[in-house]
């Protein structure tokens, strides 16, 4: 994919961009290394949008900067129709707003399962009496299996 990319037209800004951020050139290889899509994603309709939504949730700059490392994949979501319905669902299952960013940007991924599996695992905690602000991010590290044996009986 990163060899259909115009270097000055798409690479080139892109860096610089990640490089504002705060990334240095070994995150920025790693992030595009991990995650090439990243590269041919809109900076003013995704990826800026997304650093603002980031930080309008109380996120500082190098919060943003390790969550766009760790799970380069969160800057193509959607805001609208994936990532502010997850929001709103952690919220009211009890996730203040500082919940929300130390869990967001210790585990990025969290945000990446779909609201289905999100959903069924906030049910389950629950209904087990565990504090889902607590639990749920090793919780979804786990597979289905080891979930099931764990919490659901």
């Amino acid at each position: 994919l990163i060899g259909s990319c115009s270097l000055e037209e798409n690479l080139k800004p892109r860096v610089q961009w990640l490089n504002s951020l705060g990334l240095d050139n070994s995150q920025v290889a790693k992030t595009i290394t991990s995650f090439p899509p990243l590269m041919s994603c809109s900076l003013e309709e995704n990826l800026k949008p997304m650093v603002q939504w980031l930080k309008g949730l109380g996120m500082d700059d190098s919060q943003v900067a390790k969550t766009i490392t760790s799970f380069p994949p969160l800057m193509s979501c959607s805001l609208e129709e994936n990532l502010k319905p997850k929001m709103r669902s952690l919220r009211q299952h009890g996730f203040t707003a500082k919940h929300l960013v130390e869990v967001i940007s210790k585990y990025p991924a969290l945000l990446g399962y779909s609201s289905k599996r999100l959903e069924h695992r906030i049910g389950v905690l629950e209904s087990s009496g565990l504090s889902v602000t607590h639990s749920l991010s090793n919780s979804m590290r786990l597979t289905d299996a080891t979930f099931a044996a764990r919490f659901e009986h």
